[in-house]
């Protein structure tokens, strides 16, 4: 049993789960890492520095939280003489249903990275389980590439954990997407408000 099976057992009712739901996430946020947030920072800071590009992927909650980040980085930072060079590989529906259609869905985001993955360039994979097939075929091929590989993880982080160059694990018990995917968002937020500053500090 998870903890948000054990918290719905024990009150039934929405407010004392409310209540049980915000204080389990203070217990997660709490065992985040701030260093391995500072080696992501540096990770983009560098590809910046040197012109490389930045690709995220996920699944389901996790697609929507790499176009997310990628808004917040690319736009948000309003570094416009020196960008963040930063694409989210879920967001283009004929590409991936194409590639989903004629090669598999585990191929969506290999596929798009043999098209546009120079070596140097970042892919940070978002992933609760850490498990989903065509997220791991991407961080392999990005490895043997010569890419820069990082990881947001839930759970015990499964294969991403172990792929990724740099892993910023989220751990829970399997089964808890809900506070997964809320970390990694305010991950996305902590930074991308970080970079914001620190690029208009520059000007």
């Amino acid at each position: 049993m998870n903890k948000l099976e054990e918290l719905y057992r024990e009150s039934g009712e929405i407010a004392p789960y409310a209540r049980g739901y915000l204080d389990y996430l203070k217990d997660v946020l709490d065992k985040l890492d701030e260093t391995s947030v500072a080696a992501f920072v540096d990770v983009l800071l560098k590809a910046r520095d040197r012109g490389a590009r930045v690709f995220f992927i996920g699944n389901g909650g996790s697609a929507v939280t790499a176009s997310h980040f990628a808004n917040d980085l690319s736009i948000g930072t309003r570094s416009w003489k020196k960008p963040f060079r930063v694409l989210s590989l879920t967001d283009n529906t004929a590409v991936l249903t194409a590639i989903a259609n004629d090669n598999g869905y585990e191929e969506i985001f290999v596929e798009q990275l043999k098209a546009q993955l120079e070596e140097g360039d970042v892919v940070v994979a978002i992933s609760a389980s850490g498990n989903s097939p065509n997220v791991v075929r991407a961080i392999e091929y990005a490895n043997a590439r010569g890419a820069v590989t990082v990881g947001l993880t839930g759970f015990d982080g499964g294969k991403l954990r172990k792929l990724s160059r740099l892993s910023l694990p989220t751990e829970t018990k399997p089964g808890e997407y809900g506070p997964v995917e809320d970390v990694h968002l305010i991950v996305n937020h902590l930074i991308g408000s970080f970079l914001m500053l620190a690029c208009r500090a520059e000007s």
